[in-house]
Parts: C-alpha cells; structure tokens; sequence
C-alpha cells in the first residue's frame, strides 16, 4: 500500500511532461503556451489528477485560460492515453495555482517591514550609537 504514492508520483510528473508537449503542440492557441504546470496531483486509485498551473495575465484572463483547459481537458487525456502506457488514465483538472502569487506578496511584505525597521532605526541616535563598534570612551 505505500508503495502507491512513490507510483503516484512517477505518473504525475509523466503526465506533467506529457501535457506541457501536449498543450504546445495539440491545442495551438498561442496564449496556453505561456502556460507552466507548477504540479500535478494524481489520486492513489489513478482516477482524478489535478493539475496546478500559472499564467501571467489579470484574474478574469488567467480564469478564461484554466476554463480552456479544462474544456480541452477530454481531449488531453484522450491523447495522454495514447502516449503512456497505464490503464487508467486520470480525469484531467486544472487549478489556477495561486502559491506563487501568495510567495510574491510575502515577500513583499517582508521587504516593506524590514524597510520600516531600518528606517526607524536609522531616525533613532541612540540604537546608531549603541551598535557602532568605533566608539571608545
């Protein structure tokens, strides 16, 4: 029974590889090219793997694009079962991932809080004195 995740594994990342040719060379729209597959998650009894994708656009864009996806989603699946050799293949859905756009704004945050602390720090003589190791008496 564990061995089923180190399997589920395998056939994720295939089915990643096996879409990202897929979706260049099947689909032809130009604007799923600029599309990147962070991960795929395939279900233990290989029946559902879901896709997480990133995109640059606004919001109402990057839905449009998983919506497209997921419409083309039979006839990507079709063709993943044509290219690997497993029985079942996974019912194919895309999410948008929003882990990098979360990343982004953390760190954001992070830069702007640290920018505040230099700056009060630096408005304050006394912490400048304190930590400046010339000073002798």
């Amino acid at each position: 029974m564990m061995k089923a995740f180190p399997r589920t594994r395998r056939i994720g990342e295939q089915i990643r590889r096996e879409l990202a040719e897929l979706i260049r060379g099947e689909l032809g729209d130009p604007r799923l090219s600029l599309i990147s597959m962070t991960s795929v998650e395939v279900s233990r009894d290989l029946a559902h793997a879901r896709i997480y994708v990133t995109l640059l656009g606004d919001p109402a864009e990057r839905a449009a694009r998983v919506a497209e996806l997921n419409r083309a989603a039979p006839l990507l699946r079709r063709e993943l079962g044509r290219r690997m050799h497993i029985r079942t293949v996974p019912k194919l859905e895309f999410y948008y991932d929003e882990v990098i756009e979360r990343a982004a704004r953390l760190s954001a945050l992070i830069d702007t809080a640290v920018a505040d602390d230099a700056r009060k720090h630096q408005d304050d003589p006394a912490a400048v004195d304190n930590a400046s190791p010339e000073k002798s008496v």
